[in-house]
Formats: structure tokens, C-alpha cells, sequence
């Protein structure tokens, strides 16, 4: 089905459904770099320990998310999104629940598992089940609203945190899950692609689960290895990738076909993904805790001193999308990242003595405005340049990409900025790795810019050229087209 109106009763819930279970992920996913703090302080964690409990869901995420995305196509989208839901729910009482790190970590990873399931479904519902000319809108009102769920949740956890317990920064998403199974079952409609091979992939399943696995593993836990064990296992790590890249290749039924990455639109896409998400899990990351650490701001004002990117993902979101649809995504998927970096560069002076007012607030605005640039047309263009048969997969490799990023990101820059055991408690300590850390994420902001604009290619204006060739629009407001497996690098800059 893919000729429901954005604006029909069925089309807003399709949309609520959707946005309710990507933005609990999302939710949670910021909602425990508040919760970090208090989370070390009951637990006796360690900074390792804090690293595992945010790499322990993004590494299952990442690793399983391609393949969420290929059961949704190959069995129902709904039904695997609902499924998704319902084990996110399950683990995250279970994380609320926890009485060590350990207990903490594998519950966390048990999340990321849900979390695989129902990420990719959220996006491609909207893909197969919207006609084309309402795809881009309502892509713009998804990763709106997605980002507003994802920007509140150090505000949201920061009061549960403060007033309640860091256990209700997991708990709370029992009822958001039951909320969000009971629209999905009766007012989703079932998508699926008829002509996916049932049979699955899983050998690059195993292979991409280790493969970041073992990675992760070498950078976080480095100091307990010693430099020669820790480049061996990395090594390792590296060579598991190159694996599942020839796995891939070979197999006749691959978790990610091929035949995507022939699209220069969708390789270039997911390499600026990369970059751009593996800098904003890291700011995410080292900020909130820079607040608390150094500014000695409690878990609630840690959480409200990102306010501003809720509001202007709130404001702006939907209009960047629209943005994208009238002038192509070229542009904002190059500005988008360097406005971003701006604001990185300004939070990078947060430090001893700063004041929310002259320090914090104008890089974290600056930050928020790149953000409504970019984030709804990278999403567009990724699934534009991929079939619709496709269109989980499509998502799943893109939500994989961005996951793997803010995993990378998250587990190597302590280590590369000098930062181990407890010296997230110690405020001269964290606060000199802190800068360092910011300043690579600016860096990897500028590089993801520079990649769109050398690399991203706007589809060609003209209709008839656009149906003739296949190119998509995506989905912006009269576009006669649909995602095809055409490349748009012939299209004009």
C-alpha cells in the first residue's frame, strides 16, 4: 500500500505510531547521558563501565539493525516494528531494575536488540505506506518530531533522574510501549515486499555483530589490554568487517543487497551519516557530563541546557525537509554540518567558571539550526536513492551507519583524549579532554560537509527527465517519481 495521504486519519497514525516508537529509542538513548552520573555514584561504575553501558545498546543496535530491516520487508513491517516494540519494553524494565553495571550492560544490550527490530520498521511504515507526493513531508514531520523526542530526553531524564530515581529514565518506557503497540496493531496497515527472499543472511549477521563487537571492545576496554593486545584485537575487528563486506558479496541473499551502494547518492549519504552521527554522540556524550562534572550542574539542569535544540527541532525540522524538496539536498546536507560544527567550536569553551548564558547556550543554538538543516533531508535522500522495495533495508543500513558512528565515537575518544577510570568525577581531568574531544567532533562536522558537497547530487528539476530516468524526488510535494536503482550523479550539481 503506498497511496495513503499524509493528512487522512490512517496517515496520522501511521505517523504517531512511528514517531512514538523511534522517539522512545530515541528518548532513551539521550535520557542516559543524564542518568550517567547518579547511574556511577549507586553502581560503583567506573568510566569503562559508563562507556559499555552506552556502547552496550549501540553496539546491538548497529549491528543487528540491517537485519531488523530486512525482517520488516520480508515478514511485515508492522509486524516486526510491534514485535521490536514489545522486547524494547521488556528490557527496559529490566534495565530500571538493575543492581550492578553488569546487570545494567547486558540489559542495555538486550534494548539495543529491540531497539534493531523497531527503528528500521518506524521509517520504512512511513516509506511503503505514504503515496509519493507526500513521502518528503512526511519524512519532515518524522525525523521532526524524532528530534524533538531525542533532543528532550536529557530534559525528560534529568527531572526523573533528580526528583525520582535514574531508574525512571528506563521505566518510563513501558507505557510509552504499551501506547505505541496498541495504535500500531489497530490502525498501522501491513507492509511488506512480495518478492524478498525468505531465506536469511546469517553469516553477515554473525559477522557484523563481531565486527563491531570485538572493535568496540579493543577501544573501550585498551587500557586493561595493553597497547600491543588492544591494536591485535582491533586488527581483528577490522578484518571481521573486511569479511562481512566479501560475505555480502557472495552470498545469494544478502542482508544488504549490493546493488545499493552502486548508488554514489546512497554511499555518499551514509559516509556523511558516519561522520556526522559519530560527532553528535560524542558532544551528547561528553557534554552532558562536562555540565554535571565541571559546571556541578544537577542532572535536571544538565538536561534543560540542551532546551534550545528541542525548541528549534520543533520550529524548523519539518521546513528543512520541505527546504530540501524545493532546492535538492545538496546544500543543506552541506551548510546543515558546518553550522553544527560552529556550535561545537562555541561548546568547546565550556569550562571552569562558564555560565549557561555567555557559554553553553549560543553553540548549543548554533548546533540546534544545523541540525534542522540536515537531519530530514540525509533521511530523504538515503531512501530516495534506493528502491521502495528496499525501503527497510534502506533504512536499516542508514540507522546501522549512524548507530556504528556514535559507537565508534563514543568508545575511542576518551581513550584518544586521555581519558580513563574515574576522571569523569574529577573536574580538571575531564574538562581538558573534554575540549580535545569537541574539537575532533567539529572536525569530523566539516569533513561530513565537505563530503555532501563534493559527493551529493540534487535530482534534476525537469519531470519528464525525472520518470524517464527514474530518479526520485524524495517525496517532495508533486513529484511524478519514485525511488528507483538509478544513480542521480548525472543529475545537476
Amino acid at each position: 500500500m503506498s497511496d495513503i495521504a499524509l493528512g487522512s486519519r490512517t496517515g496520522r497514525f501511521v505517523i504517531a505510531a512511528a514517531v512514538l516508537g523511534s522517539g522512545m529509542a530515541l528518548l532513551d538513548g539521550t535520557v542516559v547521558n543524564v542518568a550517567l552520573v547518579r547511574i556511577g555514584e549507586e553502581l560503583g561504575a567506573s568510566l569503562a563501565d559508563l562507556q559499555w553501558i552506552t556502547n552496550g545498546y549501540l553496539l546491538a543496535l548497529a549491528s543487528l539493525i540491517l537485519l531488523g530491516g530486512s525482517l520488516g520487508d520480508r515478514f511485515g513491517r508492522r509486524r516486526v516494528f510491534v514485535v521490536g516494540v514489545a522486547w524494547f519494553t521488556v528490557a527496559s524494565a529490566a534495565c530500571g531494575l538493575a543492581q550492578s553495571p553488569g546487570q545494567l550492560v547486558v540489559a542495555r544490550v538486550l534494548q539495543g536488540v529491540g531497539g534493531a527490530l523497531l527503528t528500521p520498521g518506524s521509517l520504512s511504515m512511513i516509506q511503503a505506506s505514504f503515496r509519493p507526493s507526500d513521502r518528503g513531508k512526511a519524512i519532515g514531520t518524522w525525523s521532526g518530531l524524532g528530534g524533538i523526542a531525542s533532543a528532550l530526553g536529557p530534559f525528560v531524564g534529568g527531572w526523573l533522574v533528580q526528583y525520582a530515581s535514574w531508574r525512571w529514565a528506563f521505566l518510563v518506557n513501558v507505557p510509552l510501549g504499551v501506547a505505541t503497540i496498541w495504535i500500531a496493531q489497530l490502525h498501522v496497515p501491513e507492509t511488506r515486499d512480495e518478492e524478498a527472499d525468505h531465506r536469511f543472511d546469517v553469516t553477515g549477521a554473525v559477522l557484523a555483530t563481531l565486527a563491531l563487537g570485538v572493535t568496540t571492545f579493543a577501544l573501550i576496554q585498551h587500557e586493561a589490554l595493553g597497547v600491543g593486545p588492544a591494536l591485535g584485537v582491533g586488527a581483528l575487528g577490522v578484518l571481521l568487517g573486511a569479511g562481512f563486506v566479501v560475505a555480502e558479496r557472495r552470498t545469494s541473499h544478502p542482508m544488504v543487497a549490493p546493488t545499493l551502494f552502486a548508488s554514489r547518492q546512497f554511499s555518499a549519504a551514509n559516509a556523511m551519516t558516519l561522520l556526522v552521527y559519530a560527532a553528535l554522540g560524542a558532544v551528547f556524550f561528553f557534554l552532558t557530563l562536562q555540565v554535571q562534572t565541571v559546571l556541578g550542574y544537577g542532572p535536571l539542569l544538565a538536561g534543560m541546557a540542551s532546551l534550545p535544540v528541542t525548541v528549534l527541532m520543533l520550529l524548523l525540522a519539518a521546513r528543512g525537509g520541505e527546504l530540501a524538496s524545493r532546492i535538492g539536498p545538496r546544500l543543506p546536507m552541506t551548510v546543515g554540518p558546518l553550522v553544527c560544527a560552529t556550535g561545537v567550536l562555541l561548546l568547546s569553551r565550556v569550562g571552569a567558571g562558564s555560565t549557561y548564558w555567555t557559554a553553553v547556550l549560543p553553540g548549543i543554538s548554533i548546533f540546534g539550526l544545523g541540525l534542522t538543516l540536515l537531519v530530514a533531508p540525509l533521511t530523504a535522500t538515503v531512501l530516495a536513492a534506493a528502491p521502495d522495495r528496499y525501503a527497510g533495508v534502506a533504512s536499516g543500513v542508514n540507522n546501522a551507519v549512524a548507530r556504528a558512528g556514535s559507537l565508534l565515537a563514543v568508545a575511542a575518544l576518551p581513550a584518544v583524549v586521555g581519558l580513563s577510570g574515574s576522571d569523569y568525577a574529577v573536574p580538571e581531568a575531564f574538562s581538558a579532554g573534554y575540549r580535545t574531544a569537541l574539537l575532533i567532533c567539529a572536525g569530523l562536522l566539516v569533513v561530513g560537509g565537505a563530503v555532501s558537497w563534493l559527493l551529493i547530487r540534487n535530482p534534476v528539476a525537469r519531470p519528464t527527465q525525472a520518470v524517464a530516468a527514474g530518479w526520485s524526488c524524495a517525496g517532495s510535494e508533486g513529484c511524478p517519481g519514485t525511488a528507483h536503482d538509478h544513480d542521480v550523479t548525472a543529475s545537476r550539481p
